[in-house]
């Protein structure tokens, strides 16, 4: 039996993070002593606190590790771990997606000392769009659903013997936009315009191609917001995205390519 202190020094994890672990039930002393009080930790346990230190590096809460602990089976476990290694490879990829973004900033300042002079590298211009013949899918969505709702369209495909044409997007209707829960509509291009379910009418619309991830996305909204109201146009439409070139597509986040359609309207002047 090791006392609590000699405990902590194996472990290298401190007096006070253990009486914590205590107290949440996380590891208890295998001995405490009826008179002093004292704690006493079993060699096994060296065991446990090494796996939970383990755990916590890997971004396990501490309550989720408890109920891992608590009798979870191996297989169980493995797929925990395994869930949370993919979360982890997201979280790095976003992360080194956001350091490309702040390095591109930073050369903007230091080209022209503006602050905001990314959002002026937007190109844009306003065009006759083509109607487009599309499979669809609307509901209220998260954007991290994305996969599943174009899951459930790509079944879709050789089902109803249709052939796509390399077009996919997305169509955000609600004037409020919750990353977490929106009114989205997901749509993967056809050529079989009688299968369509989804007939995207020939409009005009302000256009521009926002390159990187999708979660600096909100600057190319932002710019042609800006452009439509100072050139004289309003939108009369929902705005929507079609994704050129993804993740799918072997390439770093930074390469990747959105074309974002804002539906337009010369304003009309008092």
């Amino acid at each position: 039996m090791f006392a609590i202190g000699e405990f902590s020094k194996i472990c290298q994890v401190s007096v006070k993070t253990l009486h914590h672990y205590d107290r949440i039930g996380l590891l208890k002393p295998a001995k405490v002593d009826d008179f002093t009080g004292y704690r006493y930790y079993g060699e096994h346990q060296i065991d446990i606190m090494l796996l939970i230190q383990r755990l916590k590096r890997y971004g396990f809460p501490l309550d989720e590790i408890r109920k891992l602990l608590d009798g979870t089976d191996e297989r169980t476990f493995y797929v925990k771990l395994l869930k949370q290694k993919k979360q982890l490879e997201l979280k790095m990829q976003e992360t080194s997606s956001v350091i490309h973004e702040m390095s591109a900033h930073l050369s903007n300042m230091e080209r022209t000392g503006d602050i905001m002079a990314y959002q002026k590298d937007y190109e844009i211009s306003v065009r006759e769009v083509p109607e487009r013949a599309a499979l669809a899918y609307r509901t209220k969505m998260g954007v991290e659903e994305f996969g599943k709702y174009y899951g459930i369209l790509y079944e879709r495909v050789p089902k109803e013997k249709v052939t796509p044409n390399g077009i996919t997007g997305a169509i955000y209707y609600d004037k409020e936009f919750n990353r977490e829960c929106s009114d989205i509509e997901l749509f993967v291009g056809i050529r079989e315009k009688e299968k369509a379910d989804k007939r995207m009418e020939r409009a005009l619309c302000a256009v521009t191609v926002h390159k990187g991830a999708y979660s600096s996305l909100p600057d190319a909204y932002g710019a042609l917001t800006s452009w439509i109201r100072e050139n004289g146009y309003e939108c009369v439409g929902a705005p929507y995205d079609i994704y050129v070139k993804t993740g799918f597509d072997s390439i770093p986040v930074e390469d990747w390519e959105t074309e974002v359609y804002f539906p337009v309207k010369k304003a009309e002047t008092e």
